[in-house]
C-alpha cells in the first residue's frame, strides 16, 4: 500500500446537496424549505430556548434560591493526602506552594485542611483554613498549624 492508493471507505463520502440551483436540479423553487412560515424566509434563526410558541421551560419553572456573593470557596485537602505527599516527597513543611506543585490545587485556590484519614508525619502545615479535627490531628502528630 502506498499513499497514492489510499481512498476513503466506500459510501463514506457524499457530494453536498446544491439547493436553489434551478428546477432541473430537483432542489430549486422552495429549496427544501417548504411553503411559507418563518422557517422559509431568509435571515430566519430560531431564538435560544424557543419552543414553537409554547411557553418555554425557563419561563414555566419558578425562580428559587440565591447566590451568596460573599461565599468563600475552599479546595478541601484531607490529612491523608498530606501524609502521602510528605512520604513521597520527604517534606517537613507543606504549604500552598507544595500542594500546587503536586497538582492538588490551582494557583489561586484557597485551601482548607480536613481531618479525614491518618497522620503520623510531623509536619508544619500552611493553609487558609483548618477543620477542628485536622488541627487536632496535626498537633497530636507533633506538627504545627499556620493559618494564612
Amino acid at each position: 500500500m502506498e499513499l497514492h492508493n489510499l481512498t476513503p471507505a466506500a459510501g463514506s463520502v457524499h457530494s453536498r446537496k446544491r439547493i436553489g440551483r434551478g428546477a432541473g436540479s430537483g432542489l430549486g423553487g422552495t429549496s427544501t424549505r417548504g411553503h411559507k412560515g418563518a422557517k422559509s424566509r431568509s435571515g430566519y434563526s430560531k431564538k435560544i430556548g424557543f419552543e414553537g410558541g409554547q411557553m418555554p421551560i425557563q419561563r414555566r419553572l419558578p425562580k428559587y434560591g440565591f447566590k451568596n456573593i460573599n461565599r468563600v470557596e475552599y479546595k478541601a485537602i484531607n490529612i491523608s493526602t498530606l501524609q502521602a505527599l510528605a512520604e513521597s516527597a520527604k517534606l517537613e513543611k507543606i504549604g500552598v506552594e507544595e500542594l500546587h506543585n503536586a497538582g492538588f490545587i490551582g494557583k489561586k485556590a484557597l485551601v482548607k485542611i480536613l481531618g479525614n484519614g491518618g497522620l503520623t508525619a510531623k509536619l508544619t502545615v500552611e493553609a487558609h483554613a483548618f477543620s477542628a479535627a485536622a488541627e487536632k490531628a496535626i498537633t497530636e502528630a507533633g506538627g504545627t498549624v499556620v493559618k494564612l
